[in-house]
C-alpha cells in the first residue's frame, strides 16, 4: 500500500511538469507495478486493495453529494432527468446496438450496452475537481446525468444478474428491481426531509469526532446499498446531499478533503492492477470502434443535455468531454461476465476500452474549449450566471 502511495505521487508529479492529469498517471502506476508487466510487482493479487479501493470510490462520491443541494434537485429535477434519459438513451442504445453487431451473442450484446452506456462516477467526480469547475453552471447537468445513471445502475444490474446467471425466473429479476427502487425512493426521502435529524447526529466541535462521524455514515449507507442490489456509490452520494446541507457541511467539505485524495489515489491504481496489456492487441480494433462511437455519442450527449438548460458551445463541451470517461461500472460487469463464462474476448476488450476512455477523458475534459469550436451555436438567451465555487482548484 506505501509502494502504491509513493508510485502514484511520483508519476503524478513528473506528468503534472508536462501538464498530463493524475487519474491516467495512476492507473499507469498500477498496470506498470502490477502481475501482468515485467519488473517490480507490488501486488501479485488485486483483490488485496479491493476494501481501499471501494473506499476511495465511496468517498469520491460522497465528496460529490457534498457538492450538490438539494435545491438543485427542487429546482433543476426535470431538466436533469431530461439530459440523463437523453445521455442514457445515445449511448447505451449505441452500446447494444454495437454489442449485436459484433456478433458475440445476445448476453454479451446486453453486457456491452451497459459498458459502453455508463460514466464513470470516480473520473468525473475527479475531472471536476482538478478542472476547478465545481462552481461552473454546467455541473449541475453533469451531476444529474451521474444520478440518473445511478438509478437506471441499479434497475439495469437487477435485470442483468437473472441473464448472467443463466437464471429464467423474470419473477426474481422483478423483485430484486422493487427492492432496489425501494430503497433509492427511501434514501431519497430521508434526503428531502432527514437533513436536520442528520444534522443533529453529526453536529460536534471536535473534528476528530466528526470525521468519524460523517465516514462511518458515508461508508455505512454504501454498504447498506448494496446489499439492496444499489450502486454503493449512490448510498454515499446521498449521505454527502444530506450533509452538504447542515450546519457542519462547510467544516466536512474541509476535512474530507485529504481522505477523498488519498484513497481516490489507491482506487486509480487498483483499477491499473486489473488490467493485462497482453490481451488488448487481440481486441484492438473493436475497442478503437467502441471509442470512436462513444466519442461521438457523447457530443450528441452533450449538445441535448446544453440544449435543455440553455447552455451554448463551451458548456456543451464541458458535459460532453467530462462524461466522456469510463471505469469502475465497466470493470464490475467485466467481472459478471467473466463468471458467468461468457465470450473470452469480453473481458480483454472492456479492460481495453476502459483503460483507452480513462486516458482519454481527463485529457479530453482539459482541452474542451477546442471542442467548443467546432460546436454549432447553442440559444441566444445568456445562460445561468456560476455559482461561486466552494474549493479554489487551480486549472490545469
Amino acid at each position: 500500500m506505501g509502494g502504491a502511495f509513493l508510485a502514484a505521487a511520483l508519476l503524478a508529479r513528473l506528468g503534472g511538469r508536462i501538464g498530463l492529469p493524475t487519474i491516467p498517471l495512476f492507473i499507469l502506476a498500477g498496470i506498470l507495478l502490477g502481475p501482468h508487466t515485467p519488473g517490480i510487482v507490488l501486488l501479485s493479487d488485486p483483490h488485496e486493495l479491493e476494501m481501499l479501493s471501494a473506499l476511495g470510490l465511496v468517498l469520491l462520491l460522497f465528496y460529490l453529494g457534498l457538492e450538490f443541494h438539494l435545491d438543485d434537485l427542487k429546482t433543476g429535477g426535470r431538466k436533469m432527468a431530461l439530459a440523463g434519459g437523453a445521455y442514457l438513451t445515445l449511448n447505451v442504445g449505441a452500446g447494444l446496438a454495437f454489442g449485436f453487431a459484433l456478433g458475440w451473442g445476445t448476453s454479451e450484446a446486453l453486457v456491452l450496452a451497459g459498458v459502453l452506456g455508463i460514466s464513470s462516477s470516480a473520473i468525473v467526480t475527479k475531472v471536476l475537481v482538478d478542472l476547478g469547475r465545481i462552481g461552473n453552471p454546467e455541473t449541475r447537468p453533469i451531476l444529474g446525468i451521474i444520478v440518473v445513471e445511478d438509478i437506471f445502475l441499479a434497475l439495469y444490474l437487477a435485470a442483468l444478474q437473472p441473464i448472467l446467471s443463466g437464471a429464467d425466473s423474470l419473477s426474481a429479476a422483478v423483485v430484486d428491481g422493487g427492492k432496489a427502487f425501494g430503497f433509492l425512493l427511501l434514501l431519497a426521502l430521508a434526503a428531502r426531509y432527514g437533513t436536520r435529524i442528520v444534522g443533529r447526529f453529526v453536529a460536534t466541535r471536535d473534528d476528530e469526532l466528526l470525521v468519524i462521524s460523517f465516514l462511518g455514515a458515508a461508508v455505512f449507507v454504501a454498504g447498506v446499498s448494496e446489499w439492496f442490489g444499489v450502486a454503493d456509490a449512490i448510498g454515499a452520494f446521498m449521505v454527502g446531499l444530506m450533509l452538504g446541507s447542515t450546519a457542519s457541511g462547510d467544516r466536512i467539505r474541509t476535512l474530507v478533503h485529504p481522505l477523498r485524495d488519498a484513497f481516490g489515489a489507491i482506487f486509480f491504481f487498483a483499477f491499473g492492477l486489473s488490467i493485462d496489456p497482453g490481451d488488448l492487441p487481440v481486441v484492438l480494433w473493436p475497442v478503437l470502434a467502441a471509442v470512436a462511437l462513444t466519442l461521438v455519442m457523447n457530443v450528441l450527449a452533450g449538445l441535448a443535455a446544453a440544449r435543455i438548460h440553455g447552455f451554448g458551445p463551451g458548456p456543451a463541451a464541458n458535459i460532453a468531454t467530462t462524461l466522456l470517461a469510463r471505469g469502475e461500472f465497466a470493470l464490475i460487469l467485466a467481472t459478471m461476465a467473466a463468471g458467468a463464462g461468457l465470450d473470452q474476448r469480453l473481458s480483454p476488450f472492456i479492460a481495453g476500452y476502459v483503460l483507452l476512455l480513462a486516458v482519454l477523458g481527463p485529457l479530453a475534459a482539459g482541452r474542451s474549449p477546442l471542442l467548443a469550436r467546432l460546436l454549432p451555436p447553442g440559444p441566444r438567451t445568456p445562460a445561468t450566471p456560476p455559482a461561486p465555487a466552494r474549493e479554489s482548484v487551480p486549472t490545469r
